[in-house]
């Protein structure tokens, strides 16, 4: 199987201040110890190092250059394949965003959305599963809290 990685995801695994961080470490290991593949977009990893380094939202936020080196961590990581926003996802963007009538405050998800299904992601790890159900088209797997 093969699953993306959602933001959301990746910070929990990430931060040990965070409620989800033991199910989600967990959750991963469990993935990778099966031999299951990963898949990670570029935008997940602006976004992690935006989310990682907010003092306003962890009390022990990242500095810029910890969070950057993680982020390498995760693109450079045998396990995990990259998913790229190509023509063909862009026209899928385009459908589901219209389909489903979707607002602006959907557009980056969707774009992943379309970006992993393209890249032939079945499964995404996410805290958010209403970002990935709508379009039903991946198994959405959340850690518990």
């Amino acid at each position: 199987m093969n699953y993306g990685l959602d933001t959301g995801f990746l910070v929990a695994v990430e931060l040990p201040e965070h409620p989800n961080h033991t199910s989600a470490r967990s959750m991963l290991a469990e993935i990778v110890k099966r031999g299951d593949r990963l898949s990670l977009a570029p935008q997940v990893l602006g976004e992690f190092i935006h989310v990682v380094t907010d003092p306003r939202r962890f009390t022990q936020p990242l500095l810029i250059d910890a969070a950057r080196h993680l982020a390498l961590q995760w693109w450079t990581a045998a396990e995990v394949d990259h998913a790229f926003l190509n023509a063909p996802a862009v026209q899928q963007f385009l459908d589901w965003h219209r389909t489903h009538r979707l607002g602006r405050k959907r557009l980056l998800d969707t774009m992943l959305a379309a970006s992993y299904y393209e890249a032939g992601v079945t499964h995404v790890l996410t805290l958010n599963p209403s970002d990935f159900n709508v379009f039903g088209e991946f198994s959405v797997v959340v850690p518990e809290q």
